[in-house]
């Protein structure tokens, strides 16, 4: 018995588009790729009701998501979009370098390193 304001979260995956069947939802939330409120949900039939917040792990990418409704259909994008509202993090910019790498040793185009320099990076970072 379904709780008023509650739905499932597979069928809520697949009436917010977050995937493109209810099945591969299942499959997602069973791989443990999805989180209610920090939880891992481990079924397909966990219920979400508004106020809920998902965390959805996609290609590469992380969704949070706050629920703000529950859907009753598969409807266009724009509907789709009035199901919950999105808390992401912006992605990091394309091309841009991690601020903390370390930078190349090693000048470009100069080939593998032997043995014996690859043990040398090695002390030089720490890793014995």
């Amino acid at each position: 018995m379904v709780a008023e304001g509650r739905q499932r979260i597979d069928k809520w995956l697949f009436f917010s588009r977050a995937v493109k069947s209810r099945s591969l939802a299942a499959k997602l939330v069973v791989a443990g790729r999805v989180r209610i409120n920090r939880d891992k949900a481990a079924q397909a039939s966990d219920l979400v009701k508004p106020g809920d917040v998902l965390t959805i792990t996609l290609e590469r990418r992380i969704f949070v998501w706050k629920v703000v409704g529950v859907g009753v259909r598969r409807g266009p994008a724009e509907e789709a979009r009035l199901l919950y509202e999105d808390m992401s993090p912006p992605p990091a910019p394309k091309g841009e370098a991690v601020p903390d790498a370390i930078p190349a040793l090693r000048d470009a185009g100069s080939g593998r390193p032997t043995k014996k320099q690859r043990r040398e990076t090695d002390r030089l970072i720490g890793e014995d």
